[in-house]
């Protein structure tokens, strides 16, 4: 039957289809969806201004596996020194770590949200950033920590010294008083609740509209006074719904077009329903990519499904500007979870600048920084190895490249993933005319095939007008 309007009223279906109003609708700001992503961890990028070093600065060297307490001296000012070299790069955002002000290397754990860490700079020099960053068509993510407060906080303090007569006592989620952690022979028995059973980060009652409002002051001070362009949400799963549906009012109220990205590490659908996020960082993706081409351990056919199946998860405005990454400040490097093998890091770096999203790679990754779990993921940044005849760097501005000149076809094409042959995967986007495809090789195999327009190959060669596609190695043809 004709699935016209007239055959789908006779048969009653005519009842059963929606009708989507506008303001129904999930709304995207217009630049996410074309943005490559360059996360930094400040403490670790650059060095940029020695006066701002902590007591006891270590020496800068990449080669060091950091302690969860040691200092290098990264700074604002190590940014903006580098942002010739990130847009070379070919990057389009900036996501920051936590830079306000905090007494520990990784920030997470703040002391007051107003101000600038001022080992990182002050807030002349994060204007500067700002500004210098969107004069190269850069956007700005900060990193909002608002789930938990650090314990040198003014209002933690207070609760401290005060007990129950402190008037921020219900600022947090206090089990019993005195709020003391000594002598506990058991972290998992604070008297306060604390993110990851930390003594140091307590968590905050978003719930308390005191709480809530210095938040949202928070959230809307730096997009008036700085102009930034995203607020990533740390740990946003742990807060309620009811605070983030306030967030996101407050925050499109003073920009419209800011970007909302919630850290939340599995399917999270109920934040994206239009009233809260715009997307949440991809680490299912992360995961199911990562286990096929980095660990080896999962079977073609179940990666194709599973990658299918990520793909259903969320309507097509959320899906282009889910945040796609592969490592972080949380996770060990890519290069680490590869036994140091390069040619594997290149093929899973290709597949996910090769899905629908935003991509993002972690500061070090285009100069092969490894680097296992956290502390030893935060390594200082390898400028050494920056030159013109870097492979690994090379590589990344290329598929960086391809990625901004295929955008429009993988956000609104047509997709295609399957296995060809064993353990060989073909990825194909069709759209308006273009066609993007890749073949990927996981097999133990060479595989030969008629050549074609190559936009980029690894571990391939050519063999009599034909390109042979060696184990480990891809092509892209655009």
């Amino acid at each position: 039957m004709e699935n016209s309007l007239e055959n789908l009223h006779a048969i009653g279906n005519g009842f059963k289809l929606p009708y989507l109003h506008e303001i129904d609708a999930c709304q995207i700001p217009d630049w996410v969806s074309n943005t490559v992503w360059y996360q930094i961890f400040p403490e670790r990028f650059a060095n940029g201004n020695a006066l701002l070093n902590p007591e006891g600065t270590l020496d800068w060297d990449s080669s060091i596996t950091p302690k969860s307490d040691d200092f290098f001296g990264g700074d604002l000012q190590g940014i903006i020194d580098h942002l010739d070299y990130l847009q070379d790069l070919g990057i389009t955002g900036l996501y920051l770590c936590p830079i306000f002000e905090s007494t520990s290397n990784h920030k997470y754990n703040t002391t007051d949200y107003f101000e600038i860490d001022r080992h990182f700079g002050d807030k002349e020099t994060f204007r500067e950033l700002v500004e210098q960053a969107h004069q190269r068509g850069m956007k700005i993510m900060l990193d909002a920590v608002f789930n938990h407060i650090g314990s040198q906080s003014p209002q933690w303090q207070d609760v401290v010294k005060n007990g129950e007569q402190s008037s921020y006592k219900n600022w947090f989620h206090i089990q019993q008083f005195p709020v003391t952690t000594e002598k506990l022979a058991n972290k998992r028995e604070l008297p306060y609740h604390a993110f990851g059973f930390e003594d140091y980060m307590p968590k905050l009652n978003t719930v308390n509209p005191e709480v809530k409002e210095y938040l949202l002051k928070v959230a809307t001070y730096w997009i008036e006074e700085f102009d930034i362009d995203a607020w990533r949400l740390d740990v946003a799963n742990e807060i309620d719904h009811q605070f983030w549906k306030d967030f996101r009012k407050a925050v499109l109220a003073k920009k419209p077009d800011l970007y909302i990205l919630g850290e939340v590490w599995h399917t999270s659908q109920p934040w994206l329903n239009g009233d809260e996020f715009h997307a949440v960082m991809n680490y299912p993706l992360s995961d199911s990519i990562k286990e096929y081409f980095l660990r080896a351990v999962k079977k073609t056919d179940q990666f194709i499904d599973e990658i299918n199946g990520q793909s259903m998860y969320y309507k097509q405005q959320i899906s282009e500007v889910v945040f796609n990454l592969l490592d972080s400040h949380d996770t060990e490097r890519i290069l680490w979870t590869a036994n140091e093998d390069v040619q594997l890091v290149k093929s899973a770096l290709a597949f996910l600048f090769l899905q629908k999203g935003t991509p993002c790679i972690y500061y070090g990754t285009e100069l092969s920084l490894t680097g296992g779990p956290d502390p030893d993921c935060r390594r200082c940044m390898s400028w050494e190895r920056v030159s013109s005849d870097n492979d690994m760097l090379n590589f990344m501005k290329q598929l960086i490249n391809i990625r901004k000149q295929a955008s429009s076809t993988i956000q609104h094409g047509k997709y295609s993933l399957k296995e060809i042959k064993p353990d060989l995967v073909a990825l194909e986007w069709t759209y308006e005319g273009q066609v993007l495809k890749a073949i990927f090789n996981q097999s133990k195999d060479d595989y030969l095939l008629e050549k074609e327009a190559v936009a980029l190959a690894s571990n391939c060669q050519e063999f009599e007008n034909r390109l042979v596609i060696s184990p480990k190695g891809f092509v892209i043809f655009h």
